[in-house]
C-alpha cells in the first residue's frame, strides 16, 4: 500500500479496539511484566495490524511510547505510518532510541544509558516465537523468588551470552520485552538468564 493509499490519518488501522480500557490493561500487563521478570502477561488482542507488527509489540507500542519518545521501528513502512499516527514518536535509528522493535538490531549495540542516567538505557522489544513458563532458561534476580523458567523459541541466536554482558553493565544496560502473538514477557537488565 502506498502512502497515498493510507488516507487522510495517516493508516487505515486502528489502535485499541476500546481505547481507554484496553490502554489500562495494556499499561497493567507490561507492569506486571516488568515488576515479575519472566512471567507472561497476556496484552489485549488488536482488531487489526499493519505487516510487521505483532499484537503484543502493537500493544507495548500503544502503552508505552509517545510523542516524546524516540523510536526506531523497522516494520515496514504501514507498520512506521500506524505508529506515526497512533504515538505520535519520531523515528530515529536504533542507537539513539528509547525503545527499538528491530529484529536486527544487537542488544548490545543499543544505548545502555550511564551511571549518572541509568535509566536511559534502551528498552528492546523483541518478537519471538513463542513464550512458554515452566521450563527453558533459569531466570534469577530481582522480582523473581529462587528462580523462574521461561521457554522461548524464536530469540536471536545469541541472545542469551548477549544478555550475560548486557548485564554485567547493571545499573546500566538494556531492559527487553520479549512478545509473541498477544503475550508479552519482560526481562529487566538486572536479571541473569542461564540455559535449561
Amino acid at each position: 500500500m502506498s502512502m497515498n493509499a493510507l488516507g487522510a490519518s495517516g493508516t487505515t488501522f486502528p489502535g485499541f479496539a476500546d481505547p481507554v480500557l484496553d490502554a489500562q490493561a495494556s499499561f497493567r500487563a507490561v507492569l506486571q511484566a516488568m515488576s515479575r521478570p519472566g512471567q507472561v502477561q497476556r496484552v489485549p488482542n488488536l482488531p487489526e495490524l499493519p505487516p510487521g507488527l505483532s499484537p503484543a509489540a502493537a500493544a507495548v507500542l500503544l502503552t508505552l511510547v509517545d510523542a516524546e519518545t524516540r523510536l526506531c521501528l523497522h516494520a515496514g513502512p504501514e507498520a512506521e505510518a500506524w505508529a506515526r499516527f497512533h504515538c505520535g514518536a519520531p523515528l530515529v535509528a536504533a542507537g539513539a532510541a528509547q525503545f527499538v522493535l528491530d529484529p536486527a538490531a544487537g542488544l548490545l549495540a543499543l544505548d545502555p544509558g550511564n551511571e549518572e542516567e541509568p535509566e536511559r538505557g534502551t528498552t528492546l522489544i523483541l518478537d519471538v516465537t513463542t513464550l512458554e513458563e515452566g521450563r527453558g532458561w533459569r531466570l534469577r534476580g530481582p522480582g523473581i523468588r529462587d528462580e523462574h523458567r521461561l521457554k522461548v523459541t524464536g530469540a536471536p541466536e545469541n541472545f542469551v551470552a548477549d544478555w550475560a554482558a548486557n548485564r554485567a553493565r547493571t545499573p546500566c544496560g538494556v531492559d527487553v520485552i520479549l512478545c509473541a502473538g498477544n503475550a508479552i514477557a519482560a526481562l529487566p537488565r538486572s536479571v541473569a538468564i542461564e540455559e535449561g
